[in-house]
C-alpha cells in the first residue's frame, strides 16, 4: 500500500525518497524513528502519524495542519517543553500497536513556501514538524529520522473497499472494533430489509447474509435505497443488492431464498439476525428457527391504517435476546398471522418508514453492542406517526 500511495503522490514519494520510516497503517500515515529529548535532556525517539485523507483508492492528501505524536514531549535545549506545539494528550488506536499515539500537536506556521497558514503536501508538513521536534536532538546527539526503514504492509481486517475516512476523521476508531466478529442476517430484502442493509454494507462486520425469495420489480424502488436502473427490473432482489454493494466492500453474500424451519444451514456462524418480513406466519417459523439456533435478533414491523383522511400508525422494533426470547415471543408482540387488510402493502410511497423504522432497528443493535450509550435498556419500541413519539419497554 505504501508504495502504492507513493507511486500517485509526489510528496509521499519525496518523504520515502528523503529516507523517513514510512509506514501507512489504514488511513493514518505513520514516521517512524522521530528523535527528540525529553525532559532530562535525553534522547527518546517517538512517531509522527498524520491523517490521510483519500480523494480515490490512490490518492491522498492532507486533512490539516495537525498531527499526532507517539512519544512524550519533547524539550528544547534549553530544558523546557518545545513551545508552540499546542494540542494536548490524544488517545487513537492504530492497527499496529509498536506506535501509540499519546498527543496532538498543532503549529501552523503563518508563512510556509509562500503560501500563508498551512502547508502544500505531506512533505512540507512532516518536515516542519520533524524540524521542530527532531531539532534539539539532531544539534545535541547528532541524531536523524532519516533510517530508510519502510514498513510497506500493515495487516488490517477492513472489509471495505474503499479507506473508511469517516471513521479515522471521527477518531472513533476503537469503538467500531466491536464488529469485527459480527455476521449479520437480514431476513427480507424489502423496504425496510434493503435499508437495514445498506446502513450495514457501511458498518464494519465482518459479514452480512442476506435472504429474499422474491423478484425486484418498479414498486420496490419506492421502499428502497439508491436509484432505479431498469435492468434491474424482474432480476431477483438477492442479485440487485448484491450488484450494487459488492463493489463497496468484502463479505456480502445475499442469497435468493425464503427462510423457514429447514434453514439451518444458511443462518450457520450469525451472530445477530434481523427479521423485516411483512406475512405474520412466516415470521412465526422464523422466529422459531433463530430461538432453536440461539441467535439473538431484532423484528422490524410497521401497522398503518386511515385516520382523518390521512394514515397513521405505529413503527415497531422488537428485540430477542437469547436469554428472553421465548418470553417476548410468547408476548405476542410481533403479528404470527396474515393480515389482509394492513394498509402497508398496498401503500408503496412509505420510503421514509422504511428508512425509520430501519434505523430504529440498527441503532438498537448498535447500543447492544455498545457502539451507542443505551441508558433505556428497552426490548420493546413503539413508535407513534401522529404524534413523533417513541414509547420503550425496558424489562420483558
Amino acid at each position: 500500500m505504501l508504495l502504492e500511495l507513493a507511486s500517485h503522490n509526489d510528496d509521499i514519494k519525496r518523504l520515502l525518497d528523503k529516507g523517513y520510516a514510512l509506514r501507512v497503517d489504514g488511513v493514518y500515515l505513520v514516521v517512524r524513528d522521530i528523535p527528540y529529548l525529553d525532559d532530562q535532556m535525553m534522547l527518546q525517539t517517538g512517531a509522527i502519524v498524520a491523517k490521510l485523507e483519500f480523494i480515490d483508492k490512490i490518492r491522498v492528501r492532507q486533512d490539516d495542519h495537525q498531527i499526532y505524536f507517539a512519544g512524550s514531549v519533547p524539550f528544547g535545549l534549553d530544558g523546557k517543553p518545545i513551545p508552540n506545539l499546542g494540542g494536548g494528550p490524544k488517545k487513537i488506536p492504530l492497527n499496529k500497536d509498536d506506535v501509540i499515539i499519546q498527543r496532538s500537536f498543532s503549529n501552523k506556521p503563518k508563512k510556509y513556501d509562500g503560501h500563508l497558514d498551512g502547508f502544500d503536501d505531506f512533505f512540507h508538513k512532516i518536515n516542519h514538524y520533524v524540524d521542530l521536534i527532531s531539532g534539539p536532538a539532531a544539534a545535541r546527539y547528532k541524531a536523524t529520522p532519516y533510517t530508510f526503514r519502510v514498513d510497506r504492509e500493515v495487516a488490517t481486517s477492513s472489509v471495505f473497499k474503499f479507506h473508511d475516512t469517516l471513521t479515522s476523521r471521527a477518531e472513533i476508531g476503537d469503538l467500531v472494533t466491536v464488529f469485527k466478529s459480527e455476521v449479520i442476517a437480514i431476513i427480507g430484502l424489502g423496504g425496510t430489509g434493503a435499508h437495514i442493509l445498506d446502513h450495514f454494507v457501511k458498518t464494519p462486520v465482518k459479514e452480512i447474509k442476506g435472504f429474499d425469495g422474491d423478484t425486484y420489480h418498479t414498486h420496490n424502488a419506492f421502499r428502497s435505497p439508491g436509484k432505479l436502473i431498469e435492468e434491474e427490473l424482474g432480476k431477483s432482489k438477492a442479485e440487485v443488492y448484491q450488484t450494487r454493494y459488492e463493489g463497496f466492500r468484502e463479505g456480502i453474500l445475499l442469497q435468493r431464498k425464503y427462510i423457514d424451519s429447514t434453514s439451518a444451514d444458511e443462518l450457520k456462524g450469525v451472530t445477530f439476525a434481523f427479521v423485516c418480513v411483512d406475512k405474520g406466519s412466516s415470521r412465526s417459523e422464523i422466529f422459531d428457527l433463530l430461538i432453536d439456533l440461539n441467535i439473538p435478533f431484532i423484528d422490524v414491523g410497521m401497522g398503518l391504517s386511515r385516520d382523518r383522511g390521512a394514515l397513521t400508525g405505529m413503527l415497531r422494533t422488537t428485540y430477542y435476546s437469547i436469554e428472553d426470547a421465548p418470553h417476548v415471543r410468547d408476548a405476542q408482540l410481533a403479528e404470527m398471522a396474515d393480515d389482509p387488510d394492513d394498509l402497508y402493502k398496498a401503500n408503496i410511497q412509505i420510503s421514509e418508514l422504511n428508512a425509520l423504522n430501519a434505523c430504529l432497528a440498527v441503532l438498537r443493535y448498535k447500543q447492544l453492542r455498545g457502539f451507542y450509550v443505551d441508558d433505556n435498556k428497552f426490548y420493546h419500541l413503539l413508535f407513534g406517526l401522529e404524534n413523533l413519539h417513541a414509547f420503550g419497554v425496558v424489562k420483558p
